[in-house]
């Protein structure tokens, strides 16, 4: 039995994980799960897996969660504060860490499972784009396994050869394909106008609303690009970014002798999360089996500069000193909340991100410390700028 620790449990990613899981409980059990402040949907969680541990961030709400547990008479204990979700996910007991709270609340916790040695199922973006080197540094030391569970980046791998020594000589370079969001075909003078509902009704998948607005301006993808700077250890010049609106491919490697390798599913995260489970081996996921003859085409397209500026910003900050990249996050999460908010237009997304870039980005910083200092004050930066922009 492999002990499983998901931080993260009540989004998207977490809750996909546990659906797979479900299908395969003679290989494994929940040790630990956590999540910020849905204690609600927590308790759920507890009372079906049993978990030893469970972990919220906010302290009323786990009070609320172990008054509640304590009624059902479960014997998971509650824990809190982001200090415990770093201790479960460096517990001896666990064997893998799906690393999905959202955004850079979630670094913290990841860094402690790279550091243990843990197999790192990686959904949080900002480990990387906050702290590529850093967090790459802790797996060597660590001598664990990382394996992205984004649907790009895990397709990336899959395309790789086993080798890791071959990547650098073998491969030309590497594709991760976008949707294009629900604004694909928008005229890009419409788009100031756009609601959070409509940036939120993504068109293949489901997703919480931070991500689903970033994939619509693309700004998911700027971050993927940085994502897979450090993963691969690609140089951006060699990191493309195609358009594909049926969400079928969903990466590729080109090789230095004319072919491209590709994995193809349908749209759905529990393949991916199935892979990272299972590796080297793999299992059933739940997801529905791919039918091409039904789907009957593949299109792929540049994207467009005026309808997706932020993409850019990606290979700028890449070129820029050390703590650039986690200026842009920083920046970005205050621009979308502001957004989703009502506070903000959504083209003004956008311009948040580029004016503190083009503020900020210069400032070196590559201890975590100076990192989580300047992404501070990338928040107040972004906030300012919001408060210029606001409606």
């Amino acid at each position: 039995m492999k002990r499983v620790t998901i931080l993260g449990s009540t989004g998207s990613i977490g809750r996909s994980t546990l659906d797979v899981l479900r299908l395969h409980a003679d290989a494994f059990e929940v040790f630990a799960l956590g999540a910020r402040r849905s204690e609600q949907r927590l308790l759920e969680q507890c009372l079906e897996f049993a978990p030893r541990y469970a972990v919220l961030e906010d302290a009323q709400a786990a009070q609320r969660l172990s008054r509640a547990l304590r009624e059902h008479g479960a014997r998971t204990e509650v824990l809190v504060g982001a200090q415990a979700l770093a201790q479960v996910a460096a517990a001896p007991e666990t064997d893998i860490v799906m690393a999905a709270i959202v955004g850079a609340a979630g670094l913290e916790s990841a860094l402690a499972a790279a550091r243990s040695g843990k197999r790192v199922l990686l959904a949080n973006k900002e480990s990387l784009v906050v702290a590529g080197e850093l967090f790459m540094q802790a797996m060597r030391d660590g001598g664990g396994e990382l394996l992205p569970i984004d649907s790009e980046h895990s397709a990336i791998l899959q395309s790789l050869p086993e080798s890791r020594q071959s990547w650098a000589h073998d491969v030309r370079d590497i594709t991760l394909t976008a949707s294009g969001g629900p604004f694909r075909t928008t005229d890009a003078a419409l788009l100031a106008s756009v609601t959070p509902q409509q940036a939120c009704a993504h068109p293949n998948w489901s997703m919480g609303r931070k991500i689903s607005v970033d994939s619509a301006t693309m700004m998911n993808k700027a971050l993927e690009v940085i994502e897979a700077h450090h993963l691969f250890g690609m140089p951006p010049q060699r990191i493309h970014v195609l358009i594909h609106p049926q969400s079928i491919v969903h990466s590729m490697v080109t090789y230095v002798d004319g072919s491209t390798v590709a994995q193809l599913g349908a749209p759905d995260m529990r393949t991916p999360i199935a892979y990272g489970l299972a590796w080297p081996r793999r299992m059933a996921s739940g997801s529905s089996w791919l039918d091409l003859a039904r789907i009957g085409r593949l299109d792929f397209e540049q994207p467009d500069a005026a309808r997706f500026p932020g993409l850019s910003l990606a290979y700028a900050a890449l070129e820029l000193a050390g703590g650039a990249c986690a200026v842009l996050n920083a920046a970005n999460e205050v621009a979308v909340q502001a957004f989703l908010d009502g506070a903000l237009g959504f083209t003004d997304i956008h311009r948040v991100n580029a004016r503190v870039l083009e503020a900020l980005g210069a400032a070196p910083a590559r201890e975590l410390g100076a990192l989580l200092e300047l992404d501070a004050s990338a928040r107040r930066a972004a906030a300012l700028q919001v408060h210029a922009l606001a409606r």
